[in-house]
C-alpha cells in the first residue's frame, strides 16, 4: 500500500459521503447538502489515496493566519492503524506551521487522546483553558 496525500480542489461527493458513512458520521451523511457546502467553504481539504481509492480526509477551517480548526479527520476502517491519519495531520501542521492556534474537537477516549497527544496536541485543560460548544 502506497498512500499519496494531495489537496482536493474538486469534490466527488458520493465518494466523500461513502467515507463518512464508513465511520458512522451520520450528522454529515444525513445532511449531504450541508457537507457539500462545508467542503466548498473549507480552508483546506487533503485526501489520502491508495491508487484511485480515497482512504482518508482531513478538512481544515479558519483564517489560516491566527487560527485553524481541524474539523474532520477520518480514515476508512480497513485503512486505520496504518499511519494515514497521522500523515494527514502532519501535512496540515506543516502547511500551517506559522499559525498561532491550531484547534480540534474530538471524542474523549484514551485512543483519541493518545493519537492527538502523539502529534503534539495538548488537552485544553492542561493549558488552564476550557472549551465551550453550542450544538
Amino acid at each position: 500500500m502506497e498512500i499519496v496525500i494531495r489537496e482536493l480542489k474538486t469534490f466527488d461527493m458520493e465518494e466523500i459521503l461513502n467515507l463518512y458513512d464508513s465511520v458512522g458520521w451520520t450528522n454529515y451523511t444525513e445532511r449531504p447538502d450541508m457537507l457539500k457546502q462545508a467542503f466548498h467553504h473549507s480552508l483546506l481539504v487533503l485526501g489520502a489515496w491508495d491508487g484511485e481509492k480515497l482512504t482518508g480526509i482531513i478538512r481544515v477551517v479558519g483564517d489560516g493566519a491566527s487560527i485553524i480548526f481541524i474539523q474532520d479527520l477520518l480514515v476508512l476502517p480497513e485503512y486505520q492503524r496504518h499511519g494515514i491519519g497521522s500523515q494527514l495531520c502532519r501535512e496540515v501542521l506543516k502547511r500551517f506551521s506559522s499559525v498561532y492556534q491550531i484547534e480540534l474537537l474530538t471524542e474523549n477516549t484514551s485512543k483519541t487522546n493518545a493519537f492527538y497527544q502523539s502529534l503534539g496536541f495538548k488537552r485544553v485543560d492542561e493549558l488552564g483553558c476550557c472549551a465551550f460548544i453550542r450544538t
